[in-house]
């Protein structure tokens, strides 16, 4: 468990920002990820000066915050611009913060400026820090929800008063065991041992972009055990891990209920693989399987959890890495133990499945005796046991084959030749340059058989042509085949230089043979043992090296087509010719064409042998080729005349055997130097394989990658058609809303001018009405006025009519009575 002091909390203050625009309908809120947790500012008002004053922590104890500090895990902000109607967000920028600045010392704010910044006119900026405080109102035994105890951790009701936070390791030097609980219950003594087996496809835990140190790196697993850290034997090869496997072992003084209770409350045992101080992948085992409720089996047998359990990279959650196709998934066995004391173990480790089947992730295996480690000191760094013994080399490689095989096939039958000096040899034959006659005085004899045949064997390696690699090539041939009588390999002479495109023909590429078997014998021998041609480059600069090898089938010349012409003595001979181009096979790496060789072979039968009797002188008996005996030669010297040379003399037979000694020590010699060349070449198939597979095994986890990246790529590619798709249909519904207020926009502006242009001249007819009126008003008016005029006038006479007609009847009372009558009348 992780104590208070351990307890730390990661505090990023947001405090405020500046130079941004003032967006009066939006808002503007912060967003901070760490290690998969999210945490956002509540949301302000999009100023100028936004203010933010906000703190977000995240909980982590020492041994995390110093983990994610190896791997540079950062803290990223993202400021969005907050929509509060329609609740949409725009990304504004971000900020990245490095989680090593953080001290527990409280440090300035500092002012960032927003990267991929939405704004581009304004340079927004936040003012930022980052502090590590200590959590001291973390609990003891606080855990996070996906690491919940399960409910077996309850204390069963035979133990009461007993609280399982006080439930502890805690170490007994004396006695050299852990002990867990109180000691009136710590009755009964167990063993827990941890084993790690073996590990597959630790490849694909080493992304593509880290560094690996330059020298031979070394990896090895750790775990910690009751509090006690343990690492394996280191090793240096990922892709054949080559460890041996070991066993941690701790004593254990409890009860079986309080173990249960323990093991139910304690975390998963975490199992790391690391290089250096730097964690590539880990799995968690969980251990309150060992020992369920109810379950008896502990008193009869130890209980175990074993298995095959994935690797996963760190951060893999953060990172959002796609998952690992089960094939390819790093593994690492383990199986994690509980007995009682006194129970024998089993030495040999057999990693099964919980249904008894091998696991499906790597091949069964059975292990080499399992070494063991007993933990009862104190806490330590590293416990490395010793070095591992050396591991049987592997089988041979069938794509490095052909680098050794012709210094095999040369040296099988060559010692299959040496052998037949005593006896009828497979092969009688007769090389073009043959020892002396004189050499035969002391010869041995050796019988031919009397159905013998004289073939001769031509070959001739005319051309290459058809170069398949980039660089030119100075190339010679070599070929051996020690049933014609001699084991020395034939080569062409000078080099010649191959380019792409071109065909060279080969100088002193032409060789024959002469030699007597049996026919039987020369066509099985065809059948079964092909012709090898070995294609060299040479390079003064460098060593030779073996390019590719060709296999000439012999056999082809016996189906083809017969000949007959007459030898030198007139006698009937028989010849035979076949020519073909094969391929020249790559000698390392896959079975690739590199060129293609052109020859003509020629067979000739020239009958029966007619000497029955071979000597093989005895400083050649260990040598392939013997002289057959003419038949031109005089007989054989009868025993007397023999004993008379004087290679009867003791200093001849001393110098004789003293040439024979050193022909012995060359032979010795040379065989033990095709023996070195041999497992020289043998090393270096097996380097060749080994990066073969490392070649192999990164192709495959780059292929594994390029498919979940086009996976990925698919994905968002098919999420980028159904945007455009989304994006046409939205724009062509925008165009065809467009088009419909564009439309009823003109069809308004008609009908307002419409509607205009009448009240326009309604409004001019109007005018004109009322002009017309006023017009018909001024002529009434100068009427009235004129008839008014003529009316006063009127008045004025008859007033003064009338003024004279009173004048004159004034005189008159009755004139002047009708008179006012009349005027009475007038103005009634």
């Amino acid at each position: 468990m992780v104590s208070k002091s351990d307890q730390l909390l990661v505090v990023v203050s947001i405090l405020e920002g500046r130079h941004f625009p003032k967006r009066p309908k939006h808002m503007l809120i912060v967003e901070a990820k760490f290690d998969g947790e999210q945490l956002a500012t509540d949301p302000v008002d999009h100023t100028n000066q936004p203010e933010f004053a906000t703190e977000l922590a995240w909980e982590i104890d020492r041994k995390a915050l110093h983990q994610h500090r190896l791997q540079r895990t950062p803290i990223k902000l993202q400021c969005f611009a907050l929509d509060p109607v329609s609740s949409a967000k725009e990304t504004v920028g971000y900020i990245v913060l490095d989680l090593r600045t953080a001290q527990e010392t409280k440090q300035a704010p500092k002012w960032h400026q927003l990267l991929s910044n939405k704004y581009t006119k304004f340079k927004s900026e936040i003012q930022i820090s980052i502090t590590l405080e200590t959590d001291t109102k973390a609990p003891v035994d606080s855990f996070k929800a996906k690491g919940a105890p399960p409910r077996d951790g309850k204390v069963p009701a035979s133990l009461p008063g007993l609280d399982p936070k006080d439930l502890v390791a805690v170490l007994n030097e004396e006695g050299g065991y852990h002990q867990i609980g109180p000691a009136e219950y710590c009755t009964d003594a167990f063993i827990m041992s941890v084993t790690i087996a073996f590990a597959t496809q630790l490849e694909q835990l080493i992304p593509c972009t880290m560094k690996l140190p330059e020298r031979q790196p070394e990896f090895f697993f750790y775990y910690s055990l009751l509090g006690n850290d343990v690492t394996n034997e280191p090793f240096n090869d990922l892709i054949n891990p080559n460890f041996e496997p070991e066993r941690a072992s701790v004593r254990i003084r409890s009860s079986v209920e309080i173990l249960r209770v323990y093991l139910a409350l304690q975390p998963k045992l975490q199992i790391h693989l690391c290089c250096g101080d730097q964690s590539l992948g880990s799995t968690e085992i969980p251990l309150h399987g060992l020992l369920k409720r109810g379950s008896t089996e502990i008193n009869q047998h130890p209980v175990t959890v074993e298995g095959a359990f994935i690797l996963d990279p760190p951060n893999r959650a953060k990172q959002k890495l796609a998952p690992v196709p089960l094939e390819l998934a790093p593994t690492v066995g383990v199986s994690v133990a509980l007995q009682r004391e006194g129970i024998n173990c089993q030495s040999l480790v057999e990693l099964k499945t919980q249904n008894g089947h091998e696991p499906e992730l790597s091949k069964k295996r059975v292990l080499s005796p399992v070494k063991e480690k007993t933990l009862t000191g104190p806490k330590s760094p590293s416990i490395s046991p010793a070095a591992p013994p050396n591991q049987t080399p592997p089988a041979k490689d069938d794509a490095t084959e052909s680098e050794v095989e012709s210094l095999q096939y040369d040296k099988d039958l060559k010692t299959h030749v040496k052998g037949t000096s005593s006896s009828v040899p497979a092969s009688l034959a007769q090389p073009v340059a043959a020892s002396k006659a004189s050499e035969t005085a002391s010869a041995q004899k050796i019988a031919v058989p009397a159905t013998s045949h004289h073939f001769c064997f031509s070959i001739d390696l005319r051309s290459i042509h058809g170069l398949e690699l980039s660089f030119p090539v100075n190339c010679i041939l070599r070929y051996s085949y020690p049933f014609f009588g001699s084991a020395a390999p034939i080569m062409t002479n000078p080099p010649v230089e191959v380019r792409k495109n071109m065909e060279v023909f080969l100088p002193q590429s032409y060789c024959a043979f002469d030699f007597a078997t049996l026919p039987h014998q020369l066509q099985d021998t065809f059948l079964r043992i092909p012709l090898l041609v070995e294609l060299w480059h040479k390079d003064k600069m460098s060593k030779d090296l073996l390019l590719g090898i060709s296999r000439i089938q012999l056999s082809n010349i016996l189906s083809s087509e017969k000949t007959r012409f007459l030898g030198s003595n007139g006698e009937q001979c028989w010849r035979q010719t076949y020519s073909e181009s094969v391929p020249v096979i790559a000698a390392q790496g896959s079975n690739n064409r590199i060129v293609d060789l052109s020859y003509t072979v020629t067979l000739e039968d020239y009958g029966l042998v007619k000497m029955r009797e071979i000597f093989v002188s005895d400083s050649s008996q260990g040598l392939p080729a013997v002289q057959q005996k003419p038949s031109s030669l005089p007989p054989a010297p009868c025993p007397s005349e023999i004993q008379t040379e004087p290679r009867e003399t003791l200093e001849y037979k001393a110098a004789l055997e003293l040439e024979m000694w050193k022909e012995m020590q060359e032979d010795i010699f040379e065989n033990q130097l095709k023996q070195k060349e041999l497992a020289h070449m043998q090393a270096l198939a097996e380097e060749w394989k080994k990066r073969d597979r490392e070649r192999e095994s990164l192709v495959k986890k780059k292929v594994a990658e390029y498919n979940i990246l086009e996976g990925k790529l698919q994905k968002t590619l098919i999420d980028l058609e159904k945007r455009e798709q989304q994006l046409a249909s939205t724009e062509s519904e925008l165009q065809r809303e467009k088009k419909e207020l564009q439309s009823e926009r003109e069809q308004n502006l008609k009908e307002l001018q419409d509607s205009v242009r009448r009240v326009r001249e309604d409004c001019v007819h109007q005018v004109e009405l009322e002009r017309l009126k006023i017009r018909q008003l001024e002529e009434d008016k100068h009427r009235l006025q004129k008839q008014l005029l003529d009316a006063e006038n009127k008045n004025k006479t008859l007033e003064k009519e009338f003024q004279q007609f009173k004048d004159q009847q004034s005189n008159k009372p009755e004139i002047r009575l009708q008179s006012e009558i009349n005027l009475l009348t007038l103005e009634k």
